[in-house]
């Protein structure tokens, strides 16, 4: 986030000034496998929340044999709770597009889609002035720097609806076809855009990689934990004295964004629950606040770190009512191509009403269990798969307080 909110976003000179695009020029001076060798020497994952090595994909693109590569930066970002790459495309654009070339080059793709949520009409129209400049100076060309390396630049904006984020969704609108999520294999790195190989990085994983470039591995590495390196963007909101966006070292825990950086809860109020990683996620009480933000599982019931948000309710909020809107919500934004989501979720979210009104059965508790692991095993995209979580992690934490013969 450096520069953000003190420089100029739509000033390319200030950019440069900054030491903007050195580290694409020192990724051009590099071969593209030595490119690869330093950013997982990085240790840099995908901040997407799939948390994936960003530079194998890069190297699996590479692998195929193809007179044509595409890079696309995921900046989607339909979830709700989530606005870590709003804020990096309003305040730092060029940052996003000098990432984009690296990715690019190690990649060896020469074209570039930057795929922006329909509704962040400021964030492209910061894109697209920042790449107008870059394109004005040469930056984005066929000859990039000088270097021989061709590279053409777009901006798509979304089709509309959470699941444009999951990747090959993300595809299917570019190309014009519906939005829902494609089968895999092949993945998008063998057979993506067009039949071609894709690489697909977050707008955040991307706005790592200048300063990857420019202070080495080793200066990114000394952040964070063993096995996730760096910092990470929190989208912080709900019942706290300052909410925002702010950039903190991985494996700091949840009660310290929430205290440090968010100041607790307001005065006259109590801290209740965090809803964190979003509807694909779940909810912590108070006692289980000091897991750490890491990848992969913050806690067995189901709470993921997802891509960085973390809603906090006070103590007048109702785990179970925020729970069901969870649900309603991954009912509303399904797809509808396979039947355990389609027909799961909107299941999910009627019992979840029941209980938060106090009128389930003991069946509805036992259908949520069901319902949660079916669709969660056999749905297509990761929209099903997660959609359980807050049922669990729900049922895990506040069952016995849920009235009824809702026990955990």
């Amino acid at each position: 986030m450096e520069g953000i909110g003190t420089a100029d976003p739509n000033s390319l000179d200030e950019y440069l000034a900054g030491d903007g695009y050195r580290g694409l020029a020192d990724a051009l001076s590099m071969r593209p496998d030595a490119v690869i060798g330093l950013v997982l020497d990085a240790g840099l994952l995908g901040r997407g929340g799939a948390y994936f090595p960003a530079a194998r994909k890069w190297q699996a693109a590479r692998r195929v044999s193809s007179t044509r590569r595409h890079l696309v930066v995921n900046a989607e970002e339909g979830e709700p709770g989530v606005f870590k790459d709003r804020h990096l495309m309003e305040g730092n654009p060029h940052r996003i597009i000098e990432g984009a070339l690296i990715a690019a080059y190690a990649a060896g793709a020469g074209n570039v889609v930057i795929y922006i949520n329909a509704e962040a009409n400021l964030s492209a129209d910061r894109m697209a002035s920042a790449l107008a400049a870059a394109e004005a100076a040469g930056l984005v060309s066929v000859d990039v720097l000088g270097s021989g390396f061709a590279c053409a630049v777009t901006i798509r904006r979304g089709a509309g609806g959470y699941v444009c984020g999951e990747e090959t969704t993300l595809l299917n609108t570019v190309e014009g076809r519906r939005r829902e999520p494609r089968l895999r294999p092949p993945f998008p790195t063998d057979a993506g855009l067009y039949g071609e190989p894709t690489v697909i990085n977050n707008a955040e994983t991307l706005a790592n990689l200048p300063a990857i470039l420019r202070g080495g591995a080793r200066r990114f590495a000394s952040v964070g934990l063993n096995d996730a390196r760096g910092t990470r963007l929190v989208s912080l909101s709900g019942a706290v004295r300052r909410p925002g966006l702010a950039e903190v070292p991985m494996g700091v825990t949840v009660r310290q964004v929430i205290d440090l950086v968010g100041g607790g809860v307001p005065e006259g109020r109590s801290l209740g629950f965090a809803a964190v990683g979003g509807p694909s996620s779940g909810l912590l009480p108070p006692s289980e606040l000091d897991v750490p933000l890491r990848p992969g599982m913050l806690h067995d019931s189901g709470v993921v770190m997802g891509a960085g948000g973390i809603t906090v309710f006070d103590d007048q909020a109702s785990p179970a009512e925020v729970a069901a809107r969870l649900s309603r919500y991954n009912a509303a934004e399904s797809c509808g191509k396979c039947t355990p989501c389609r027909e799961g979720t909107p299941r999910i979210a009627e019992a979840l009403d029941r209980v938060a009104a106090g009128k389930a059965q003991a069946a509805d508790v036992q259908d949520l269990r069901d319902l949660a692991e079916i669709v969660a095993a056999a749905s297509l995209c990761g929209l099903g798969q997660m959609a359980g979580n807050p049922v669990t992690s729900l049922l895990h934490f506040y069952g016995d307080t849920l009235g009824g013969n809702v026990n955990e």
